[in-house]
């Protein structure tokens, strides 16, 4: 059986929101230290670190191949009190199965300048491929209030969110630890979902690096993200310039001029980003009940938790065994439900939307009477994927506008179906991973994708994309919600052995 569906790369648009988000763990550029002369109150270490003039160009690359640009910026405004301005912009542009996938991320923060300085304002704004919308959020005296901006649609008043623990020196955590000499902590209001993060950055011994063919010794800042959990490695020359950043073993933003920068190649992404199998698996893999059980080599010890689906083995040469399950549901509760977790897979969110007024009529609706919860949630998945048009280029990052134009990919079938199934009270959360496939070349490979798990009286996983009310036994799952921790993940699998 040929599954003809293209899942999306999920990894790499929160891993490129990340290196644009505030704070980025790539730093962003500030204009010369001589600017904080002309302030007479004392300025922030983040002012005080040397750079270049006029920010910097990176090109963006994925294994290798450039799938992107990204500017950074940081100047000081007159005035007094005097102010900092970051601005950031990202470009993201491939092949996604045949068609182009693009989108453009936009930022400016504006800062107080003194040590310590708060985060007063930031203009977020998104475009292209995930939707468009544009994020005004102002500090007040108790919190930050947010109004977004969506095309024909009235302005939105978001509920005002607590007061942030971002600060001045949270723009540039790498230049300021490089600076200070020392491990410097702080929080980031994250320019996609609106949530604060704690982020650490240590220093690292200097480094010898071949640069346009000389050597140069470089400083060595590592940046840890709580949300991400992935160390992001900045090198800095002497004089303040950034010219390279690992993001695992997967991504990398190189130092380039603005016309190499902005000079991208069409990567067909999904090629380059499969693991190949040494063989199709077996259809067991594909019944439920069902199982299958692969070899896998480069799975870091923190993704091989064992769970209800996925067993593990460790394996003398260093490889790991593991064994892919499905089964119905055998605990099934009645509503109201209680989120095992908290109530976060309960959680109305600024893309899940769970209490939007459309979300919650539709939900009403196709819950009806019934107050089995795993009822609930096949008629969910059932209705996501008839009511869906299989459409890579209509795809959203909310569930609202999801709603709207009934078309998208996997993940807007999953966001869709969670927003769904908690506006019903039904604790869900999305699913990062990959999935098997054989596209048309005719090649078995695993593919990223996602997909939906739902708590019915014990945890279960759908597919709203494929309409699968137990997702089978072909999905090998890595992370949660589209976080950006699985993207090393990224051409580090390989499979030895399909048994």
């Amino acid at each position: 059986m040929t599954r003809t569906h293209r899942p999306t790369l999920l990894a790499l648009v929160p891993l490129c929101a990340l290196l644009v988000g505030a704070p980025s763990a790539l730093a962003r550029a500030p204009a010369p230290a001589a600017k904080a002369t002309a302030t007479l109150a004392p300025v922030s270490d983040v002012v005080k670190a040397a750079r270049p003039k006029g920010g910097e160009y990176f090109g963006l690359y994925l294994m290798d191949k450039k799938v992107g640009w990204l500017f950074t910026d940081l100047e000081v405004l007159p005035g007094q009190p005097a102010r900092v301005k970051t601005t950031n912009q990202l470009v993201f542009k491939a092949m996604v199965g045949s068609r182009v996938s693009e989108r453009m991320h936009d930022e400016e923060r504006i800062y107080e300048a003194k040590p310590g300085g708060r985060l007063l304002s930031f203009v977020v704004k998104q475009t292209g491929d995930g939707g468009t919308q544009t994020l005004v959020g102002t500090a007040t005296s108790d919190g930050f209030q947010v109004v977004r901006k969506r095309p024909g649609r009235p302005d939105e008043t978001l509920p005002k969110r607590p007061p942030t623990k971002e600060r001045v020196e949270d723009a540039d955590p790498p230049r300021v630890a490089l600076l200070r000499k020392a491990k410097v902590t702080g929080f980031s209001l994250d320019g996609m979902d609106l949530e604060s993060y704690g982020l650490s950055t240590t220093v690292e011994p200097e480094e010898q690096r071949t640069i346009n063919g000389v050597q140069v010794k470089l400083g060595k800042a590592i940046t840890v993200s709580e949300k991400e959990k992935v160390p992001v490695v900045s090198y800095i020359t002497q004089r303040g310039e950034m010219v390279l950043v690992d993001y695992g073993t997967t991504m990398q933003a190189r130092k380039e001029t603005e016309a190499v920068a902005k000079r991208l190649d069409l990567v067909e992404v999904f090629g380059l980003t499969r693991v190949v199998l040494p063989k199709p698996l077996p259809e067991s893999a594909r019944t439920v009940p069902g199982h299958v059980t692969l070899v896998v080599q480069g799975l870091p010890a923190k993704f091989q938790e064992q769970t209800y689906r996925q067993q593990f083995k460790p394996q003398p040469d260093g490889s790991v065994e593991v064994t892919l399950s499905a089964v119905a549901p055998k605990t099934r509760k009645p509503l109201p439900l209680k989120d095992p977790e908290g109530g976060e897979n309960l959680k109305s969110t600024l893309m899940v939307e769970s209490d939007a007024p459309a979300i919650r009529e539709l939900a009403k609706q196709l819950v009806g009477t019934e107050k089995d919860a795993y009822r609930i949630a096949q008629k969910v998945n059932t209705w996501v994927y008839t009511n869906l048009e299989k459409d890579y280029g209509a795809s959203a990052d909310r569930a609202t506008d999801v709603l709207s134009q009934k078309k998208g990919d996997c993940t807007e079938h999953s966001l869709l179906s969670v927003a769904l199934l908690r506006a019903a009270g039904v604790p869900a959360r999305r699913v990062d991973g990959v999935i098997y496939m054989v596209n048309q070349d005719g090649v078995p490979a695993l593919y990223w994708h996602e997909w939906v798990e739902a708590f019915v009286g014990e945890w279960t996983q759908l597919d709203p994309t494929f309409n699968q009310v137990v997702a089978d036994a072909t999905h090998f799952a890595f992370g949660k919600e589209g976080n950006a921790e699985i993207t090393p993940l990224i051409g580090a699998l390989k499979v030895t052995a399909v048994k």
